[in-house]
């Protein structure tokens, strides 16, 4: 049977990682501030997940969705794996978040001065965020081809390798060199008859990475690849997982990318720039606006005390 081997580095899953890991960093979750108070829940309705009295709702798992660029939410819907361990992680804390509450730990001093800090944050950004809007019509056609034109020296991609590869797993250290003797076989045939290479897997699997720039291979592998020609095969490459035997069937030269293919991202960074410049005129008017004085004296005494 085919099926799909890593050839590719874990690019795609350190995405998925990323994104779960929101969800877990203090102040930076995604859906806390969405949460209902433990009062509005309904313990009978409908939940993905159950612990105890905590529960995770459709609506929060959708609130985490939202959260994430659209590509990664697709590849969140298609692992199950790290959904669930972003599930398993937000009841874990709202289990610490109850025990905490018992205890009236938010009634604290030191935890109260967090969070009124943390909220004078909030609204300031959201309110700084909501008297900074970017036009809706910028960046303009021109502009975007200014924008282009000036960084095109920045736009060029690494050259692009597609790689078929027969994989070999070495389950233990008693079966090496059986797995060595049967790649070194296989390499042989392959090496002899590429076109037939799909067919030789016998007792490997055979994947295909699809375009990839070099980086984003196996380490191991890359080597064998940037030495080959496009239809030809490597000799057996050893990793700690196994032997893969590598056929190069496509390879793109280093090339300067479109602006239709850089055109979201673009956008996306002239307009985050744009409200970045929008918000500092914004700040930088309150100030002139105002009667400011600072007293050196006040300031001085407060430098030399020890905290």
């Amino acid at each position: 049977m085919k099926k799909r081997t890593a050839v590719v580095s874990v690019g795609a899953l350190t995405l998925l990682v990323v994104a779960v890991a929101l969800g877990l960093r203090p102040g930076n979750d995604p859906v806390a501030a969405q949460q209902p108070t433990p009062s509005a829940v309904n313990v009978n309705g409908p939940a993905v997940a159950r612990l105890g009295n905590q529960l995770v709702t459709p609506d929060e798992l959708k609130a985490l969705l939202a959260t994430v660029a659209p590509e990664v939410r697709e590849q969140l819907r298609g692992n199950r794996g790290a959904l669930e361990s972003w599930i398993r992680s937000r009841l874990a804390q709202k289990a610490v978040l109850e025990q905490a509450d018992a205890q009236g730990w938010r009634q604290r001093p030191e935890v109260e001065q967090q969070t009124r800090a943390a909220t004078e944050q909030i609204v300031f950004r959201d309110y700084l965020q909501s008297v900074s809007q970017v036009p809706a019509d910028y960046p303009s056609a021109a502009e975007l081809q200014q924008a282009y034109e000036a960084g095109k020296s920045g736009w060029v991609t690494p050259p692009m390798y597609r790689v078929s590869q027969i994989f070999l797993p070495v389950n233990d250290p008693q079966s090496l060199e059986t797995v060595r003797k049967q790649a070194l076989e296989l390499s042989k045939k392959a090496q002899a008859a590429p076109g037939d290479f799909a067919a030789l897997a016998g007792p490997g699997d055979v994947s295909d990475t699809g375009l990839q720039p070099l980086q984003q291979l196996v380490p191991e592998v890359r080597g064998a690849v940037s030495r080959l020609k496009v239809g030809a095969v490597s000799e057996p490459v050893q990793s700690a997982a196994g032997f893969h035997l590598i056929k190069l069937t496509e390879q793109q030269p280093s090339r300067v990318a479109t602006l239709d293919e850089l055109r979201e991202r673009l956008t996306l960074a002239l307009r985050a720039q744009r409200q970045e410049q929008i918000a500092k005129a914004y700040l930088e008017g309150m100030l002139n606006t105002a009667t400011l004085s600072i007293d050196g004296a006040v300031l001085n005494k407060v430098l030399e005390e020890k905290l």
